[in-house]
This record gives C-alpha cells, sequence and structure tokens, in this order.
C-alpha cells in the first residue's frame, strides 16, 4: 500500500516537471519572439501602428516605343504633370475641386468625371484630375497642398505620336481602359494610366505594357509623402520595330491628301515587309491621348472620307482591271489559253441575248493575253472566263491571296470576297449563272478586294510565284515575321513571265493604259495594271448621251485603281494605289503609284538590315513569327 503511494507520487512528480518545462518552453519561445518584435523591429511596426500611415504605390512601367526599320520614333512617351486626388483623404471631395479651380484650370465636366469615378473605385486611389500642366500650375498646387487636402502633383509621361496623321492608321493610339478591360489588373486602375486602342498599340499592348513596380511609402496625416521606406521599380515595356519606313510613309501620306479619299501600300515583293500603308483622309492620334473636343470628333465621324476607318486593310472594293491577270493565269493553267490565243473586240461581247461592253467603245481589234492586259481589253477575258470557269479563277484568286485575311498584325483587316459558284448557293440559295462569270472576271459582280491583299496578288505574281504574306512588325523583342523563303504556289513561271510582259506594256508601251505615268529614270522603270471599279450600272441611256464619270456627283463616280512593280528588269518592290470614286486608273491612281515607286526605289529600304533592339533578350511570339533572316548584300 505505502509502494504503491510512493510510485503515484513519483509518476506526479515526473508529470509536474514535464509540464512545467513545456511551459517553460513556450515562454521562452514567446518571450523571444517579443523581444524579436519589440526591439529588432519595434522601429518598423510602431511606423506601421501610427495611424496607418504606410502606403504601397503601384508604378505604373514605361510604354515601349514604336520605332520605323531605321529607328525612328513613331509611338514615344514625353514627360506630363499631372494634379492627383485620393477620395479617402480629403473630407468634401467636391468642395475640394473647386477649391483647386482658384489655382488651375479645371472645367465642371471634369469636376463631374471626377466624382463619378470617386463613386465607382476604391477611396485609396487616385484620381487623375488635370495632366498636361504648365510649370506655372504646377508651382501653384505645389505652394498650395496644404489647403488641397488628398491632391498631389505626379510628374510622368503621356504617349506622343511624332508623325501625327500619317502613322495614326498603322500605329494607332491609347486610351483609358474601359471597366470590362480593367477586370482584376490593378495596373489599369492607375490614373492616366493607357492600352492599347487601336493599330500596332492594339495589337502588341501587352509587350508595350511592362511590368508595374511598387513602392512603400510614409505618409503624414494629411496624405503627403514623407520618406520611401522601400521600392521595386517598373519594368519598361518592349521596344517594337516596325518594317514601315518612316520617310516612305509621310510621302505617301502627302500625295493622297490630292485627292478626297484615297489608300495605298507599299511592300517588299519578296520578304512581304509593308514600307508604306496610308489612308487618307487621316486624324492625329495625339487628340485621343489628350483629349478629343467633341467638335472635333463629330467632324471626323461625318467627313465622307471615313477619316477613322484604314481604308488600306479594311476597305473593300471591286478590282476592276487589276483582276485581269488573276483570270489569265487561271486561263492559261486550265489550259483555255495559250501565248498565241487571241479574240476579236468588236467593242462589246455577245453573249446569251445580252451585250457586255468594253471600255474602249471602238474596240481593239484581235488581241492575245498580252496585248489585252496592254489595252485592258474587256471582251478578251469576257470570252476566256467562260472557257475557264469560274470555280477555276476563284482558286487562283484565292492562291494569289485575295478573297481571305492575311494573318496581318491589324485587326482591322477585311477579308474581301471571291465568289465561286458554291458561295453563292450556300450564301444566296441560287445557282451560278454564266453571265455572272463574264462580269466577275474583269473583277465586278460580286469581287471585293482590299489594298493590301491587291499589294499581295502583285507580289506573289512577280516574285516568282512564292506565297508571300505581308507584314508590319520587323521585330518584336528578338523575333522578326519578315519572310525569307516563302513556299512556291506551283504556278508556272512561263505563265507569270507572258502576265509580266502584260504589265509592262501598260506602263511602258506607247499605247499602254498608264503610259503618261511611266518612270523615266533608267534602272528605275515601273510595270502594273490600271482599273476602273464601278460603283452603279451605267444605263444603256446613260451610254448613248455620252455621260462622263466625272461630271456625276463624288459618290457615284467609279474607283480608280493602280497596282505596280519596280523596277521592271529586277522586281522588289510593289505597290497598290487606290483612289476612291476617281477619274479612271490611268489618270488618277498610276501618277501616284508612280510618285511610290520611285521614292521608294530612291530610300531603297530593302538594302537595308534591320536589327533588333540591343540587349533584346525576350521573345515576344506571335503567331507566324520567324528569325529574321536576309541576305545582307540585298
Amino acid at each position: 500500500m505505502v509502494k504503491r503511494e510512493a510510485d503515484s507520487g513519483k509518476v506526479f512528480t515526473r508529470r509536474a516537471f514535464i509540464m512545467a518545462g513545456l511551459q517553460l518552453a513556450g515562454l521562452g519561445v514567446l518571450g523571444t519572439r517579443l523581444a524579436w518584435l519589440q526591439i529588432a523591429q519595434g522601429g518598423r511596426y510602431k511606423t506601421l501602428s501610427d495611424k496607418n500611415r504606410i502606403n504601397v504605390r503601384l508604378l505604373p512601367p514605361s510604354r515601349g516605343q514604336i520605332v520605323d526599320r531605321f529607328g525612328v520614333p513613331l509611338a514615344v512617351n514625353v514627360q506630363n504633370y499631372r494634379v492627383l486626388v485620393v477620395p479617402e483623404q480629403t473630407e468634401d471631395l467636391e468642395q475640394s475641386l473647386h477649391h483647386l479651380q482658384e489655382y488651375i484650370t479645371v472645367d465642371d465636366k471634369t469636376i463631374a468625371r471626377v466624382l463619378r469615378e470617386a463613386k465607382r473605385t476604391q477611396k485609396f486611389l487616385p484620381i487623375k484630375i488635370r495632366d498636361d500642366l504648365e510649370w506655372e500650375e504646377v508651382a501653384r498646387v505645389e505652394v498650395n497642398l496644404p489647403d488641397l487636402p488628398g491632391m498631389m502633383i505626379d510628374s510622368g509621361s503621356i504617349r506622343n505620336y511624332p508623325y501625327g496623321e500619317a502613322t495614326a492608321h498603322i500605329v494607332g493610339y491609347v486610351g483609358a481602359a474601359s471597366e470590362k478591360e480593367v477586370g482584376t489588373d490593378p495596373l489599369l486602375t492607375l490614373p492616366g494610366f493607357k492600352i492599347g486602342k487601336s493599330g500596332i498599340e492594339k495589337t502588341f499592348d501587352l509587350a508595350l505594357r511592362g511590368k508595374a513596380g511598387a513602392a512603400e511609402v510614409e505618409v503624414n496625416v494629411i496624405g503627403r509623402e514623407v520618406r520611401e521606406l522601400g521600392r521595386r521599380d517598373a519594368v519598361e515595356g518592349r521596344r517594337v520595330t516596325l518594317t514601315i519606313d518612316g520617310e516612305i510613309q509621310r510621302y505617301a501620306q502627302e500625295i493622297l491628301a490630292r485627292e478626297k479619299s484615297a489608300s495605298c501600300v507599299v511592300m517588299d515583293a519578296h520578304t512581304g515587309a509593308v514600307y508604306a500603308m496610308a489612308s487618307h483622309p487621316s486624324f492625329d492620334p495625339n487628340l485621343f491621348v489628350r483629349g478629343m473636343p467633341s467638335d472635333v470628333y463629330q467632324e471626323l465621324l461625318a467627313n465622307e472620307g471615313i477619316p477613322l476607318t484604314n481604308k488600306a486593310i479594311a476597305g473593300q472594293y471591286p478590282p476592276g482591271s487589276t483582276f485581269k491577270m488573276v483570270t489569265g493565269l487561271a486561263a492559261l493553267a486550265a489550259g483555255a489559253i495559250d501565248r498565241n490565243t487571241s479574240v476579236f473586240c468588236p467593242g462589246y461581247f455577245d453573249y446569251g441575248g445580252n451585250k457586255f461592253h468594253c471600255w474602249k467603245h471602238g474596240g481593239h481589234g484581235r488581241v492575245n493575253l498580252r496585248s489585252a492586259l496592254m489595252g485592258s481589253c474587256d471582251t478578251y477575258f469576257y470570252k476566256i472566263s467562260l472557257d475557264t470557269g469560274i470555280d477555276k479563277i476563284a482558286a487562283m484568286a484565292r492562291k494569289l491571296g485575295l478573297g481571305e485575311l492575311l494573318d496581318f498584325e491589324l485587326n482591322e483587316e477585311r477579308p474581301g470576297l471571291i465568289p465561286d459558284r458554291a458561295w453563292k448557293k450556300g450564301k444566296l440559295g441560287e445557282v451560278w449563272h454564266n453571265g455572272e462569270t463574264v462580269v466577275n472576271a474583269i473583277g465586278q459582280g460580286y469581287m471585293l478586294a482590299t489594298p493590301l491583299q491587291l499589294a499581295v496578288m502583285t507580289a506573289r505574281i512577280v516574285n516568282g510565284g512564292k506565297a508571300v504574306k505581308p507584314t508590319l512588325a520587323g521585330f518584336v523583342g528578338a523575333l522578326g515575321r519578315v519572310q525569307d523563303n516563302p513556299a512556291s504556289l506551283d504556278i508556272p513561271e512561263r505563265h507569270l513571265s507572258l502576265v509580266m510582259e502584260g504589265m509592262n506594256d501598260v506602263v511602258n508601251n506607247l499605247r499602254g493604259t498608264a503610259y503618261g505615268s511611266r518612270i523615266k529614270e533608267p534602272g528605275m522603270e515601273m510595270a502594273g495594271k490600271t482599273g476602273t471599279a464601278q460603283v452603279r450600272r451605267i444605263t444603256k441611256e446613260q451610254r448613248a448621251q455620252g455621260v462622263k464619270n466625272e461630271d456625276l456627283p463624288w459618290k457615284q463616280r467609279h474607283h480608280a485603281l493602280f497596282v505596280g512593280y519596280a523596277p521592271v528588269d529586277n522586281p522588289k518592290y510593289v505597290c497598290c494605289v487606290v483612289v476612291e470614286h476617281g477619274v479612271g486608273g490611268s489618270s488618277a491612281a498610276a501618277p501616284l503609284a508612280k510618285d511610290l515607286l520611285l521614292k521608294t526605289q530612291m530610300r531603297n529600304p530593302a538594302a537595308t538590315l534591320m536589327q533588333p533592339e540591343k540587349g533584346a533578350d525576350e521573345n515576344i511570339v506571335m503567331p507566324g513569327f520567324k528569325p529574321l533572316v536576309l541576305d545582307r548584300g540585298e
């Protein structure tokens, strides 16, 4: 009995010792932690607990530059002073805004906007009141900050486009993110932070944005920063190098201004590099960045020339006689004609009781493919189209890049339309008629193409039948999209050569439709094809009355087109010019193409090898991108 009690006492003593040991160990850990927090980290946590005076502020990254193939800036950042307000740091936001009006110009619309933003955003986020402040305005606000609770001056940057209207449709512009675009990205909630809204700015927005940084700052009781406690710098956005030659681009926009509405494309026949792409009229993208007056915007919307649309890739036009090369190549491939096949043109073509007129009232007489291209004889192509068939013509058109999207970097691109029997049955529920083949063979009827597609068509004809695709992005990071060896289209060289002979005669033969626009400088001669696209049907009565195109209201006139290449002996550059409601391809579009191809050859941008930016160690990948490989001796 005594032994049992002694044993239980020992157990109790052992348990008490263990419990006491655990308690002491716990107290030791707790004491060590408290000592660490109070002694080693006491100052930091005192600051953190002192009226929550530590703010973590996002640091916006600097947007990457957009430059041309020679490194000339097309989109840059310039210094911008702006005044911001943090709603939670002011007792009466509206009163503070009206008080600000005593020192700088702030209109009532701006005050209303700030109040709206304050209701739908978190109170601790700063809101931009006004940017682009003059230095005198900055000084007045800074001096009076004690009387302007919650307000601060911020020095940032604003996007600027040095070429203005000349590159507006290519480079695009930036703007504030919409509520839908903001999502969960806190960077997009920063005051004044802008994202790409159109053009290259939109296509490569994520690469251009960069990555946000963060700063931990101590502020006093009125919200003014006292000191910076820590910082992680923002990462600047990537630089995007385009294939564009800024000088050719500027020149293209300048010469298109001779017309009310026009567009053009200049590109490399072998690599697909686009050197210029212009659409007139245009707009100043800087107005979208800094704030466009409503009357200016309404004026842009009302302009018949649709300046906000890039007509070079979104304008869809009947290709007119520029399509005759396609019909000719389809007929050659089908065996319907050869080099010597001829047709007599009396000025019209009778089929099924209908008379299809040639543009030349008296006719061209007997012509073969080469001379039919030279004189743009409609009758010849009416006849051979029936022997070829619309399906084979359509197949050749698609092979040459018409009627489909070209995987271009600008998402405003439109596909055009190349009709065939299956298309009409599926789209309209009707069968195809041979009379429609006759009309579509000369680029009328249902046919639609963009200037970019017509430039690509020309490139594929003159580069030996290679499936070159157009590109604007010479370099994004360390990758390029310029093609060095596009796939073959399997079009016989003899067929392409025959068509090119006809295109040469168009410009350089005395009887050619564009002889008046030939380039006389030795070694720089161009070849090409004129086109006139009807926008209305010419009635029999109008034809009898001799109504002229130029006498009609502007909207009823035909479109003028020209596709060309240069130099004739060694094709390197191609271009397409479309003049909306112009007089005709030979008189309106061809002279512009002459000036463009001459200017391009004198600049010779293909002789300059583009290089990626120094230090480019990140690859920005888009579908279809390939490393740039060009012949340095080109």
